[in-house]
């Protein structure tokens, strides 16, 4: 490539980020306190996470105050560049940076052979790495960086910092902050976490989703029958928070290999669509023989992508508490979060486990009163806490509130802002 040409881009996007900090409301991202003490480290840290998350501001915000320089490579302009142009980039950003001792790469992994670059740039400079692919950064950086790295999963907005983005401070003990919470988690839960859909609307949300498809799935992977995985995709989110299996997924789209479905599966969650959650067994074969149940990344893509006849708010409700407790995982990676159901059909939404013991059993429903409760969810609840030896038993409701019978039921909003287990390791 050019060094011109690599230089007016470059250029370009150092005068695109100080125009964001600028004009846009940025707000300090939960993680970032914790992750400030990694880049200090010699090591190269990565941030991975769904397309238009946040992920290159969050980096930013890390060294906002330290020498560095910056340069995305998921710029049409750079997509000729090779892993022999990457010393002119270097080059580049030293002329417009000047001495730095930090440095943020965008979407690197669009660069055949960039991890060996990063391997030599290391020794030097501390390396932040930003990815919307999983695997591809996971799998290279272990191969080549053997341990010298540290990763860290950014998700769209949480609640809390929905609500810190709309500059209102939730005050649990006044009736009016009540409502207007309440009225914000309705706006959330139509919207979702992705920061751009706030400025763009949420038809936005529509050309992301075909934009990952597309780039990070469909092309990168070179799939084959590529309307059967569209199809699938549409098929998984608009059945989010329910139990499928490979072979039911392979049997309705007339797919021979069930493998064929495991991987489109596996490039959905490598590129953060979607995630699994495995049904509890204190045996690891019974656990992946089971039928899973997935979930969306964000409830503003199911409702713009998902197919739905009816409104379904406890489903909805549920996948956002899905998000909260992966986004726990990313704070605290010895938490396992699985599912859980017996022989009789009785189930529980959510089992958060910690090493040997269950902490957490979590029932999710759209509620009001205790007359909307099923009984059928507290027997569930009450069989799972006896079975797995835990007595924190959780329901979580729209608008319901108390203790009863070993049980909290507790309001979304509430659980949200105050009681779920990623405030025991946010800042």
């Amino acid at each position: 490539m050019n060094s011109d040409l690599i230089k007016i881009v470059i250029e370009d996007q150092k005068e695109e980020i100080e125009s964001k900090f600028k004009n846009e409301n940025i707000i300090t991202r939960e993680g970032l306190k914790e992750s400030k003490k990694y880049i200090a480290a010699p090591f190269a840290f990565i941030t991975m996470g769904l397309r238009r998350c946040g992920k290159s501001i969050f980096s930013h915000l890390m060294v906002r105050e330290k020498k560095y320089g910056y340069v995305n490579f998921d710029d049409e302009r750079l997509r000729a560049c090779t892993v022999s142009d990457l010393n002119k980039v270097l080059e580049v950003i030293y002329q417009l940076y000047g001495n730095i001792d930090y440095i943020i790469l965008d979407e690197i992994q669009n660069i055949l052979g960039w991890e060996l670059f990063v391997t030599r740039l290391q020794r030097t400079k501390r390396v932040i790495i930003t990815g919307s692919n999983s695997n591809l950064l996971s799998t290279e950086l272990s191969t080549h960086l053997t341990g010298r790295y540290m990763d860290f999963v950014l998700y769209p907005f949480s609640f809390r910092e929905f609500l810190k983005f709309n500059d209102f401070v939730p005050n649990p003990y006044r009736t009016t902050s009540i409502g207007q919470t309440k009225k914000y988690l309705e706006d959330y839960l139509q919207k979702g976490g992705i920061p751009d859909c706030y400025t763009f609307g949420v038809r936005y949300l529509l050309n992301l989703y075909s934009n990952i498809l597309e780039k990070d799935v469909l092309s990168r992977y070179r799939i084959k029958y590529q309307k059967e995985f569209h199809e699938m995709a549409r098929y998984l989110i608009s059945n989010h928070s329910k139990e499928f299996s490979y072979n039911k997924l392979a049997k309705i789209w007339k797919i021979k290999n069930v493998h064929t479905v495991i991987n489109y599966l596996n490039y959905l969650e490598n590129s953060f669509i979607v995630f699994e959650l495995l049904r509890f067994s204190y045996k690891l074969k019974e656990q992946h023989l089971a039928p899973k149940k997935i979930y969306c990344i964000d409830p503003g893509i199911i409702n713009i992508v998902g197919f739905q006849t009816s409104e379904n708010k406890g489903q909805l409700m549920e996948n956002i508490v899905a998000i909260e407790l992966q986004r726990a995982k990313a704070f605290d990676p010895q938490l396992e979060i699985y599912y859980w159901k017996d022989h009789q059909q009785r189930e529980v939404d959510f089992i958060v486990k910690k090493k040997k013991a269950v902490l957490k059993c979590i029932q999710v429903t759209y509620a009001s009163e205790l007359y909307d409760l099923e009984n059928r969810e507290m027997k569930s609840l009450s069989r799972a806490g006896k079975e797995l030896g835990c007595k924190n038993l959780i329901i979580i409701t729209w608008d319901y509130e108390s203790e009863n019978e070993g049980i909290h039921y507790i309001p979304l909003w509430k659980w949200l802002l105050y009681e779920n287990p990623t405030n025991t390791a946010i800042d």
